[in-house]
């Protein structure tokens, strides 16, 4: 069953629809200003509370907490992640290039940090692959190993102590860098790293972490190579010395993917199922320390254990603060590559159990998590893949489960951790690699991409490739790089198409795709899917141009027949005053005009501006040379759905002065309806839209 809708009214040019319906308080921008303002210095009680409240979260969420509902969640939440915290922070600590104690600091400090000052319920924070790796790569720039070094002498000790100087000195840069984005609310940055870009970055950095990993899997003493081709490097030094592998460390490495691959796998599958994942890392690293002990792994086929991890709660650590000249450009990229992860995920799960995220909030938390925890000789923390989502999948609500998690770190810290000196760090690499299962598995994703948007596939692509044969940081920064060239190129190369209007209908619709529509007879309907400015100003005059056919020539003998015009006027007055008779041959210069067109000819263009989502000067420019061109050849100009933004700068830069105020409407059909009125001048007041 059709209906159809008729809807009289007056036509509204944009002057005529702000008299009508506009405001009228031209000073109310300046008072509302002035009263936000006021407002702002303004102190009370009620004010500093919603400030305390705003900037730290806790005390917001907290007195409304739901203890019989959330308690028992987040508390096996956060226990469980507390039990994954202990392998991969000593795993991802060997990433780092420093002892494996300093993994379990970063991931008890920023936990404690982050439940306060958060906003993400179900993120996770501490070490994180991709961001120990990058961090790696500056220590080792930095403090690269020595051939031959002593690992029981002082010299050792001092060593480790530079070596997590400079990693703290990166955390505390990174957190300060957060801290400075927070002030000046540069939250909307996380948006240039777009899905396709992260998830290109954390599919190739896995490959970068698996194979930093080999050697410490083969038993393999070799040196870490940074910069670019570095992984290509390293693979060739794994290949070169593959006869000197220690089997017994090769054999160690082995059996822990056999036995992590399928619990992971189990875990991943049956987590609808399980209420806690399987704890196989921390049972893996357990059974390993204790038949390194009991077979003395370490002094009978030399494999390379952790060591001494000393008890206690660490002390404040002033980091390295000569090395931030050194660091500051490898810094930046960690603080964006940390906070746009953090930020997706938070987003991720926030979306998926209906809260919000403040972009900003995250940034300070994320700040002072890193800046405070840098004096407790911790590297860079954020949030990570696999415990934000084993937390949420255990059954977290809320921050709270931080708490639980730090209350594991923290035993292991003050009573376990000394019984790990045993542990091989062959098992150790093997949990980093087995922690990148979801970040390699993003592959699978490709083909659905393809099908969507081609240009997100290149963008995942290129960031992929830059990333695996350059570095980390460059292949990041040539994949935002590119990223942001498709989005210059789309908006360059924005479609110019002619509109046709539906049967009896108010309805306009591009002509290419509408068979059924028409062309209004003498108008010709534009419209530009995209901005009008300097980049893509000649595309647009180009394309605008060969629709309206106006080429040069024709310009030029429009021009000429014109000024032919004028000149026969002149004759015809001065023939008029010299014998009182009137010379109407060429009574005005529309009748010259029509006499050398057609009814089919252009008469009229109308340019819809709805999808023009902003102008600038070089565009407003060019409008109005468009604007004087088509007044040359008899054409006159009209606009329709000009944003408030679009219009004022199409009025400051002096359109209106080649052009009639009346002829910009508030709908193309409103000025479709005056066009035809006007060939037929009907009364100005009696105009009416109809459909």
């Amino acid at each position: 069953m059709s209906a159809s809708v008729a809807v009289y009214r007056n036509i509204y040019t944009e002057d005529r629809f702000k008299q009508a319906y506009g405001s009228d308080d031209s000073t109310s921008g300046s008072l509302r200003l002035r009263d936000k303002l006021a407002g702002r210095c303004r102190c009370s009680r009620q004010a500093c509370l919603h400030l305390l409240r705003e900037r730290v979260p806790i005390f917001n969420w907290l007195p409304r907490y739901r203890l019989k509902k959330w308690i028992l969640g987040d508390t096996i939440g956060g226990l469980t992640v507390g039990i994954l915290h202990i392998p991969q922070g000593m795993a991802f600590a060997l990433l780092t290039s420093v002892a494996p104690i300093f993994g379990l600091y970063t991931s008890f400090f920023p936990v404690v940090l982050y439940m306060f000052f958060g906003t993400g319920r179900h993120v996770s924070t501490g070490t994180f692959a991709v961001v120990s790796l990058m961090t790696g790569s500056v220590v080792e720039q930095l403090v690269p190993t020595p051939l031959e070094m002593n690992s029981s002498s002082s010299e050792a000790a001092d060593f480790e102590a530079q070596r997590i100087g400079v990693a703290s000195a990166v955390a505390l840069l990174s957190g300060i860098i957060m801290l400075c984005m927070f002030g000046l609310q540069l939250g909307f940055l996380s948006t240039y790293l777009s899905e396709p870009i992260v998830k290109a970055f954390t599919s190739a950095a896995a490959f970068h972490v698996t194979i930093s990993q080999l050697q410490s899997m083969l038993g393999l003493r070799l040196p870490r190579y940074t910069g670019s081709f570095s992984l290509f490097k390293t693979l060739a030094s794994v290949m070169e010395n593959l006869p000197h592998t220690n089997m017994a460390e090769l054999l160690i490495s082995l059996v822990c993917l056999a036995v992590l691959v399928p619990v992971k796998e189990i875990n991943m599958r049956y987590r609808q199922r399980l209420r806690t994942p399987i704890p196989v890392e921390i049972l893996t690293v357990i059974i390993a320390t204790g038949v390194a002990y009991a077979s003395s792994l370490d002094s009978t086929y030399n494999i390379e254990i952790v060591g001494h991890i000393p008890a206690g709660f660490p002390g404040p650590r002033m980091p390295a603060l000569h090395t931030f000249p050194d660091i500051a450009g490898d810094t930046v990229a960690i603080t964006f590559v940390g906070y746009a992860v953090s930020v997706s995920l938070a987003m991720i799960y926030a979306d998926k159990h209906g809260y919000s995220i403040h972009p900003n909030q995250e940034l300070l938390a994320h700040g002072i998590s890193n800046t405070v925890s840098s004096f407790f000789t911790c590297f860079p923390s954020s949030a990570t893949l696999a415990t934000t989502n084993i937390l949420e999948s255990a059954g977290g609500y809320t921050q709270l489960s931080g708490l639980f998690t730090s209350l594991v770190v923290l035993v292991v810290l003050l009573l376990i951790g000394p019984l790990f000196y045993f542990l091989p760090k062959a098992v150790l690499a093997c949990i980093n690699v087995t922690s990148l299962r979801q970040m390699f598995l993003q592959f699978q994703e490709l083909p659905e991409l393809w099908r969507i948007s081609r240009i997100d596939f290149m963008v995942w692509v290129v960031t992929w490739l830059s990333v695996v044969v350059l570095n980390v940081d460059l292949g990041l920064a040539i994949g935002v790089v590119f990223s942001m060239m498709t989005v210059i190129c789309r908006t360059q190369r924005a479609g110019c198409s002619v509109l046709g209007r539906a049967s009896n209908t108010e309805i306009y619709r591009p002509l290419e795709n509408h068979s059924k529509c028409y062309e209004v007879p003498g108008v010709k309907i534009l419209t530009y899917n995209g901005p009008i400015y300097y980049g893509n100003r000649s595309f647009f005059r180009e394309e605008m141009s060969r629709l309206l056919g106006l080429t040069p020539e024709r310009i030029r003998s429009r021009e000429k027949a014109r000024k032919a015009l004028e000149k026969r006027e002149r004759e015809a007055i001065v023939s008029t005053v010299e014998r009182a008779i009137a010379n109407t041959s060429f009574s005005s210069e529309n009748e010259f005009f029509k006499s050398e067109t057609s009814e089919s000819d252009v008469q009229a263009v109308l340019i819809d501006c709805s999808s023009v989502t902003f102008v600038d000067v070089a565009g407003a420019r060019l409008f109005t040379q468009m604007c004087t061109e088509c007044q040359k050849v008899g054409v006159y100009v009209y606009l329709a759905n000009c944003n408030e933004s679009v219009l004022k700068i199409l009025t400051s830069s002096g359109l209106m002065t080649y052009m009639n105020p009346q002829h910009i409407f508030v709908t193309v059909h409103d000025a479709v309806m005056y066009i035809q009125q006007q060939k037929e001048k009907p009364p100005e007041n009696t105009t009416t839209v109809w459909v």
